[in-house]
């Protein structure tokens, strides 16, 4: 598919067919969001000074090969590591303000700046350009997704102090997206 394709195609989905997503679909939503590029340690999102504020996480509902719960991405090795066993979206989606899109997608990618990595180089600046680099992050979530005949949501709708508290972040973390992922019901069966 081309890149065209995939921006002609590229829509806000919040309903979700009942079907896992498997660990290639989330293998390669990762890697678009943050993945390395080059031996450098370039990613797929453009940084500013190459400082990667942005840490991803997953929650996962129900896939065909990952129980359910919370993992961390890391990109330097392209494998997740389990932060918690459970399936958190009834949370997930209280703290998202009750977003039926969060609680059904079977999974969710949680985009989340950590600004002391870029402070100390950008100072107030840093914020702006994590917020930044977030968006870039995003789409090409989205376009990966539209790839792989998923459908995503960007959701910004959400107490930060609940989701915080949800994915249990560090004081330093702040939540900036939730991006539910599935694939798309099929508004003409029902």
């Amino acid at each position: 598919m081309t890149i065209e394709e995939t921006l002609l195609k590229r829509r806000s989905v919040r309903g979700y067919a009942d079907i896992p997503v498997t660990i290639g679909e989330i293998s390669q939503l990762l890697w678009a969001a943050q993945g390395i590029t080059n031996v450098k340690g370039n990613r797929t999102a453009p940084s500013a000074g190459a400082c990667y504020p942005l840490e991803v996480y997953l929650v996962v509902g129900y896939s065909d090969s990952l129980l359910p719960g919370l993992y961390r991405y890391l990109p330097k090795s392209h494998q997740m590591e389990t932060v918690s066993r459970g399936d958190i979206r009834e949370w997930l989606a209280a703290a998202a303000l009750g977003q039926k899109s969060v609680r059904s997608a079977p999974a969710i990618i949680a985009i989340i700046a950590s600004y002391e990595k870029i402070d100390s180089r950008y100072k107030d600046r840093g914020i702006r350009y994590a917020y930044m680099e977030a968006g870039h992050v995003g789409q090409n979530i989205s376009l990966q997704a539209v790839a792989l005949g998923l459908g995503t949501v960007m959701v910004g709708a959400f107490d930060d102090r609940s989701l915080k508290a949800v994915l249990n972040l560090g004081k330093d973390e702040a939540p900036l997206y939730l991006i539910p992922v599935g694939k798309p019901e099929n508004k003409k069966a029902r």
